[in-house]
């Protein structure tokens, strides 16, 4: 730790990727997905209890599956990669 640790988080964070920068952080800013992400919906029942066990994400690539894996990490319990 020293005097620039702050300076130098912060100039990290501007130098972050644009996809990086819009990524979704939240289940209320993650677009799609409605039937099982929405309101009510199975995904985010297990979300908000924090019981999900494991989810496997298939699709094309810039489907979201990454966007939707960080979401998911944020809002659980479980540590990040990152």
């Amino acid at each position: 730790m020293d005097l620039f640790d702050d300076l130098r988080t912060e100039n990290r964070a501007k130098a972050r990727p644009l996809g990086a920068r819009m990524r979704p952080r939240t289940l209320d800013e993650y677009v799609g997905q409605r039937h099982f992400l929405g309101p009510g919906k199975l995904l985010r029942r297990m979300l908000l209890a924090d019981r999900l066990n494991s989810l496997v994400f298939y699709g094309p690539p810039g489907c979201g599956k990454t966007a939707l894996a960080h979401v998911i990490a944020n809002h659980t319990k479980s540590r990040s990669s990152r």
